[in-house]
């Protein structure tokens, strides 16, 4: 049986297992709270994901903040859910419809971007892309060895 089979029967059948003892020592007012506490747990989890995918849809889809950053954040195994969460977008389908693995992409506004691909709505890997800078415009954004810093002067100055 694939693992993530195993993983959708297992919490079913944990709440069954969980009623059943419920009834067997409690009776029904067991059965009750129990059932009051999965079915507070299920709204919960409901609210949890309608508050990512709000603050998602207020976004560009596929925008992040910084591709670095998402690039360190990322775990193996966190759910799709998760990732928008952090990103709070979400991400650019980059696959076919309705296929396995999907790849999203998330891209920031200095043009690096984050390809995430996930399989069963798991993440299993991803990979960060930097844009490539021209060797003249990366000599004219960095400052020469021999250049002065602003405020430099000051602090060798003894205190007033």
């Amino acid at each position: 049986m694939h693992p993530m089979n195993f993983g959708r029967l297992l919490v079913p059948v944990g709440g069954l297992v969980l009623l059943g003892l419920a009834w067997r020592s409690y009776g029904w007012g067991g059965v009750a709270l129990v059932g009051g506490a999965i079915v507070m747990f299920l709204l919960m989890h409901f609210n949890r994901t309608m508050q990512v995918l709000k603050r998602a849809a207020d976004r560009p889809i596929g925008t992040v903040a910084s591709a670095v950053m998402l690039n360190a954040k990322l775990k193996p195994k966190a759910t799709l859910l998760h990732v928008i969460a952090m990103t709070r977008a979400l991400g650019e389908l980059r696959s076919p419809k309705d296929t396995q693995p999907e790849l999203f992409r998330w891209t920031d506004a200095g043009g690096s971007w984050v390809d995430c691909t996930f399989a069963g709505g798991k993440l299993v890997e991803w990979k960060l892309t930097r844009p490539e800078v021209a060797e003249d415009e990366a000599a004219a954004d960095a400052p020469s060895a021999d250049a002065v810093k602003p405020g430099a002067a000051d602090a060798l100055r003894p205190p007033v």
